[in-house]
């Protein structure tokens, strides 16, 4: 049944416009009364992202069940791509919706309420992590941003593409530069000995300029 509401709110969306279509509208071409429909959506808003609340709390159970050790920055990106798993389970759907939601305002203000709330569940799970440390909270909320800008950043070209794009290869691309500026160095590959490294100290305020000199200078390149 639930599946059936979606179906025909989308149906009558695409015809009539969302604005004119009604509740009423939905459940006559759906055969089911109004209670049947409060059941499973709260609003008519809700019809239009069906599988937002699972996702959260699938993610939020993500997060809370992570093993002990695991790399909090690289945690958080995994978690971000199981939302966009979501919308590539279903590509018409999802682009239908994406086009939808940029004719009426009232609907991108309720998906950024959704956003936010993925961006929040982030944030509670770093500031977890960050406990203690200096710049724990700030770094929490920044990362939590940054990895939601990056989600929204692959999702929009995925659904620009009407869908057809490769969905993971994007995500990674995005979320590796979330990875890359803010977590935790990764230990070199295999068959790597202390030969084949260059590690260059240099102090925080030290211009850009300065350390890309003791890089080259490093590597002989000067």
């Amino acid at each position: 049944m639930r599946e059936g509401l979606v179906a025909a709110a989308f149906r009558l969306f695409l015809e009539r416009g969302y604005e004119r279509t009604t509740v009423d509208d939905i459940v006559a071409l759906a055969g089911v009364g109004r209670r049947s429909f409060f059941r499973y959506f709260p609003s008519k808003e809700d019809v239009v992202f069906p599988d937002h609340e699972r996702c959260l709390t699938d993610m939020t159970a993500y997060l809370a069940g992570s093993p002990a050790g695991t790399e909090p920055v690289r945690r958080v990106c995994d978690a971000a791509r199981l939302v966009l798993r979501m919308y590539a389970e279903n590509p018409s759907f999802s682009v239908q919706r994406y086009r939808l939601t940029k004719q009426v305002p009232g609907l991108r203000a309720y998906e950024l309420s959704v956003v936010w709330r993925y961006e929040r569940a982030l944030a509670a799970y770093l500031r977890g992590r960050f406990a203690g440390s200096a710049d724990g909270t700030l770094r929490a909320d920044v990362i939590a941003a940054a990895v939601v800008a990056a989600h929204n950043n692959a999702l929009r070209s995925w659904l620009r593409s009407g869908g057809t794009a490769d969905a993971n290869t994007t995500a990674d691309h995005a979320l590796g530069c979330v990875q890359s500026a803010f977590g935790e160095p990764q230990a070199p590959p295999r068959g790597l000995d202390s030969g084949d490294l260059v590690i260059v100290v240099a102090r925080r305020d030290a211009p850009l300029w300065r350390v890309v000199r003791e890089v080259e200078s490093a590597l002989g390149r000067d």
